[in-house]
């Protein structure tokens, strides 16, 4: 398997150095050949790409050994926040993106009277202690780097006083605010986190899945290495913020003394530019309406991005190719947007549509005439079939394949240019008709009859060719043109500010054909020399008006991304 590794350092591509750790443990049967790893979310928001990376990372690492196993464990230790509609939402994005946990499915919730369990013995073996004094009282003497932390004057209380007063916290005898559970580990230690940690305070709320049984509720230092040694897990994979917690994390299992205790190996986290992913903030942008939810397709949220059409494969190609380091860093946008046109141009369907409808009308065309134009499904897969679309002497095109005045070397539409409508016909116009206020409404032409299926049949070249939609049997759309959330290419510090203001524009009036009247919600296609669109998953309805929401353009609009990411220009 280590070969895997080199061939991907020798393309140049980012290799995965914490697979590379577990494939030695495996080789080295350093784990007794267990393998057991965890995606642990916090029920209290949806995923977002950042997420996803991490999910297939820990996925990934579990399908390394034929037992291996990636369990779906809810940190729901904060019940404030915490909701079973993140939940529900957290289970539907994770098997979107193909993975399947089958009936690994956990919550710290569960491990609750456990957890509390081992609290009263760590206060029995006077390795934790209750302080009853305030959350800023405590702050204040924990000190920083240049000052040492201050002892508790309750540290030294008795472990039979602790006891009860820990009992009593757990009744719900004591107010919110009066009292905390700590480790007792050392107030000097140049680690912070070891300066006598919180485990347990005092809140009276109602848990999404334990009602209103408990009192207080652990903190996540305290739950999330224990829920580990519960679950049997091998490798505790998280993102690099976490290092500081490790010595801690080790300490309370060494303390309770696990046996085969859980390792905490720590990666880089996702940062994308032109993007915010922080919860707290993206959070923001949902309850103040800057976007329409937390499924807006503008968001970098896994819901946002199955709405705006990106696909699981999209994502998994794009979080294997950026690869898994032990730094911290910005990864273009770029990269993922590329892995979602790389995907979507092998598999969305062509289909033709006009966003800014301009009518043409074929003046010499036999009244009645209608015939069916062949078009590739997909161009250059033959096993994708091919499609009729119905053409007559009456179509839309786009208002910017034409112009009166024409530069020179100007293919598409222009008085006296002959041009191909796809598929079709050889028109040329003649006559352009105008508004009272100039603007030009409709386009006379007439037709080469010799051309039916869009070629001269003297061979004769016509350098131009556009995509129309028969008016006669266009279905009537919605486009909403998404962009980038953010105009900044780091929004993170006035995210708010950075907000991009064109970053939707809804079209209305489009006309599509019409087979997209008969998709079902979330179909993705390519609108032929367009973009990339996918029917709403919400609003979308087959043989209703479509609505299509575009997922992204056909060439990079932001930057030279071939020259940027050294793709060759593809």
């Amino acid at each position: 398997m280590s070969d895997a590794k080199t061939t991907r350092e020798d393309e140049g591509q980012p290799g995965n150095f914490v697979a590379d750790r577990v494939r030695a443990d495996l080789a080295a049967d350093a784990k007794q050949g267990r393998l057991v790893t965890r995606f642990p979310p916090e029920p209290n928001g949806y995923l977002h790409i950042g997420h996803a990376k991490s999910i297939c990372l820990n996925f990934g690492l579990a399908a390394l050994a034929p037992q291996g196993q990636c369990n779906l464990r809810f940190d729901d230790t904060n019940p404030e926040v915490e909701s079973p509609e993140y939940v529900e939402a957290i289970r539907r994005d994770i098997r979107w993106l193909g993975f399947d946990w089958g009936d690994n499915e956990f919550y710290a919730s569960d491990y609750f009277q456990q957890l509390y369990d081992w609290a009263e013995q760590l206060v029995e073996k006077g390795l934790a202690y209750v302080d009853s004094r305030s959350l800023e009282e405590i702050r204040e003497t924990r000190g920083d780097f240049h000052r040492p932390g201050v002892d508790s004057p309750h540290r030294d209380r008795s472990v039979a006083e602790n006891l009860d007063l820990l009992r009593k916290m757990k009744a719900g005898e004591l107010p919110e605010g009066s009292a905390v559970l700590r480790a007792k580990i050392d107030m000097q230690s140049k680690d912070l986190k070891l300066r006598d940690p919180l485990m347990y305070r005092i809140k009276k709320v109602h848990h999404h899945r334990t009602g209103d049984a408990w009192n207080i509720y652990p903190m996540y230092d305290w739950a999330h290495g224990q829920s580990d040694a519960i679950e049997g897990v091998t490798y505790s994979v998280c993102s690099l913020e976490f290092v500081n917690h490790r010595p801690l994390y080790n300490w309370f299992l060494k303390a309770l003394e696990i046996p085969n205790p859980p390792e905490q190996i720590e990666f880089g986290r996702l940062n994308l530019s032109y993007t915010v992913l922080s919860k707290r903030k993206l959070l923001q942008l949902v309850e103040e309406k800057h976007v329409a939810g937390w499924d807006d397709p503008r968001m970098p949220t896994v819901a946002g991005m199955r709405r705006r059409g990106f696909t699981p494969e999209s994502i998994r190609a794009f979080a294997d190719r950026i690869g898994v380091s032990k730094n911290d860093g910005v990864v273009d946008v770029g990269h993922l947007e590329y892995a979602l046109r790389e995907h979507l141009n092998e598999t969305s369907p062509r289909v033709m549509g006009v966003l800014r409808p301009l009518e043409l009308v074929i003046t010499n065309w036999p009244e009645g005439k209608v015939f069916e134009a062949e078009l590739d499904n997909l161009p250059g897969n033959e096993s994708a079939g091919t499609r009729k679309v119905p053409f007559g002497g009456r179509v839309f095109v786009e208002q910017d394949d034409f112009l009166e005045e024409a530069p020179k070397k100007w293919w598409r539409l222009a008085p006296g240019n002959e041009v191909r409508l796809r598929g079709a016909a050889l028109v040329t116009v003649n006559e352009v008709v105008k508004d009272d206020a100039g603007q030009v409404v409709q386009l006379k032409c007439t037709w080469d009859p010799a051309s039916e299926g869009g070629n001269a049949a003297d061979g004769r070249k016509v350098r131009g060719t556009i995509h129309w939609v028969s008016a006669e049997h266009a279905v009537d759309a919605e486009v909403r043109l998404y962009d980038r959330l953010f105009a900044d290419e780091d929004p993170s510090k006035d995210f708010l500010d950075a907000l991009n203001p064109d970053s939707l524009e809804v079209l209305t009036g489009c006309k599509l054909e019409p087979s997209v009247g008969a998709m079902e919600p979330g179909t993705r296609v390519q609108l032929e020399r367009i973009g990339y669109f996918v029917t709403d998953s919400e609003d979308h309805q087959p043989g209703g008006p479509a609505v299509l929401n575009r997922t992204i353009t056909l060439k990079d609009s932001w930057a030279k991304l071939a020259k940027k990411m050294g793709v060759g220009g593809k």
